[in-house]
């Protein structure tokens, strides 16, 4: 897990103790039946703790605000549904990699908090909600907006934006080029940038495109929407990192 999990666990350690909840207090000699309980900590200092800890939530339990029960937040306490699930994700930083390694899935992980931002920072929203496939879709917006940015190109979109980029040809006025290694006349230059055009190609024809337009298309399984992300990721490093060439 690329996480920091003793800073991540200590963060959630803090913010169980200021959440600890008991009786109100009330009037002395004073008989209360109450299901209302009241935190150790001010409400100004578990705001801020809860700052960092959603980022924590989100990163370790990205589904938590839809799987975590949250009838006892409005019953008990606003902050039952933090609780509950600052303590599961404190056992899943404890115990991940014995729990893997126990059931026989020890094999290496992909962790959408390491892909590049353009693409989890599209898809985090509405992704900890489960809605995978609108995710990857805004993933793939994402990417090609900022692809048009560093360009400074909004003729072009997608496929065909990415098509013009990355062509093999002289960047042309109003047409610049985006070189993922210096033209030195190889064949590796050539195979590299053909590469990045049909593989730009397949992440918006093969997955965008079906995410968008299908109606009625079933929610995708987590794995594999993560997979699917995971290409918008390579395509926004590519960009990201690759010369802009212009004339």
């Amino acid at each position: 897990m690329a996480i920091d999990v003793d800073w991540a666990r200590k963060e959630l350690a803090d913010f169980l103790k200021l959440t600890e909840l008991h009786p109100k207090p009330g009037p002395p000699d004073a008989f209360i039946v109450s299901s209302h309980l009241s935190t150790r900590g001010t409400t100004e200092a578990i705001v801020a703790s809860a700052q960092v800890v959603e980022q924590i939530l989100d990163r370790v339990l990205p589904r938590w605000r839809t799987e975590v029960p949250d009838e006892h937040s409005k019953a008990i306490n606003r902050w039952c549904q933090h609780i509950e699930a600052a303590q599961r994700a404190d056992v899943v930083l404890l115990r991940d990699a014995e729990v893997r390694a126990g059931l026989g899935d020890d094999a290496p992980r992909l962790s959408a908090g390491t892909m590049h931002p353009w693409s989890w920072g599209g898809a985090q929203a509405l992704w900890g909600s489960g809605h995978f496939r609108e995710a990857v879709t805004a993933a793939a917006r994402k990417v090609n907006a900022e692809a048009q940015n560093k360009v400074g190109r909004r003729d072009l979109s997608e496929t065909k934006l990415f098509q013009n980029v990355f062509s093999l040809s002289d960047p042309k006025p109003g047409e610049p080029r985006l070189r993922l290694m210096a033209d030195d006349g190889s064949d590796t230059f050539r195979s590299v940038h053909r590469g990045a055009m049909a593989f730009a190609e397949g992440c918006y024809a093969g997955i965008r495109n079906p995410n968008s337009h299908e109606d009625g298309l079933p929610e995708l399984p987590e794995h594999e929407a993560l997979e699917q992300l995971s290409a918008f990721s390579v395509l926004a490093r590519w960009v990201d990192t690759a010369s802009l060439v212009a004339v």
